[in-house]
């Protein structure tokens, strides 16, 4: 079995609305799948081509995924079964959801849909039969941000109380969304408007989301940590950590320690070295 994730430098025009441009290669014996689950996330569209993978959100119904998945923001677990397959992706932050897609967030959190079929993803559907017949790894790449940079040209403008919600929210002593209010100076209710129609979920569900990701990006650099270790300063105690724990990933943190992370477990490695962050929820807008 072989598994590689590469991520690639953006333009600087790109990164207040892409966390990464990335590429999957999974190569099993003929018969044999991986399984494996990815963590709550921001916005994703991935291109594939080879084996179809199955993939369940927050245990919901196992289906086949389609060669252009997009997914909005989750706040549950991704379960996934690959085959052989090269997968493309493309993470879109909070800014760039604003930015690229006519529609809330809220519309397609925790659920994936065909970006080939969804008028929403039209912009990029394009891209899905040229990385199909690209053979050279980074000029395919580099296709995908001149791509995305193309489309900056007829997006609406900036909402940078967006910007300013992300960089509150990837803020270490955020705790509640009083104080989330004050530092957009918004009313909570414009807060809970903004934060659903931009980020896919309310407020209160974002900060308990960040509370738990920070822990477990830790986890996913040091596997050999014990869970206690690893909690971030505002759990009051492990038990609330693994309530967190369960809410998010469907399973104990016992359990998903003695799971195989065959795709994810390395790529938090290499994504930590591209990007700054284990995980893409924790990733710092600029």
């Amino acid at each position: 079995m072989q598994i590689m994730t590469r991520f690639f430098p953006l333009s600087a025009a790109l990164q207040p609305y892409v966390s990464t441009i990335y590429l999957t290669e999974i190569a099993v014996p003929p018969g044999t799948r991986v399984e494996d689950y990815l963590h709550p996330e921001w916005a994703n569209m991935r291109f594939i081509d080879g084996d179809a993978p199955l993939a369940s959100i927050g245990g919901g119904p196992i289906t086949a995924v389609p060669s252009f998945v997009a997914t909005g923001p989750t706040s549950q677990a991704s379960y996934f079964s690959a085959g052989n397959m090269r997968t493309w992706g493309i993470g879109i932050l909070p800014a760039g959801w604003a930015k690229y897609f006519a529609l809330p967030a809220e519309e397609l959190a925790d659920r994936f849909c065909d970006g080939g079929s969804h008028p929403a993803f039209a912009g990029f559907a394009p891209l899905a039969e040229k990385l199909r017949r690209a053979n050279d790894i980074d000029a395919a790449a580099a296709m995908i941000d001149a791509h995305l940079i193309g489309l900056l040209a007829g997006a609406p403008r900036d909402d940078p109380a967006i910007l300013a919600a992300h960089r509150a929210l990837v803020d270490d002593d955020l705790n509640s969304v009083a104080d989330l209010a004050a530092k957009l100076a918004l009313s909570e209710r414009s807060v809970e408007r903004l934060s659903r129609r931009a980020f896919g979920f309310p407020p209160k569900l974002l900060l308990r989301r960040q509370r738990f990701l920070r822990s477990l990006g830790r986890f996913m650099l040091d596997p050999s940590m014990a869970w206690i270790d690893t909690l971030d300063h505002q759990y009051y105690d492990q038990a609330q950590f693994t309530r967190d724990f369960r809410r998010f990933m469907g399973m104990s943190p016992r359990d998903y320690a003695a799971r195989p992370k065959p795709i994810l477990g390395a790529a938090a490695f290499a994504r930590a070295a591209a990007a700054g962050a284990a995980v893409q929820g924790l990733h710092k807008p600029v």
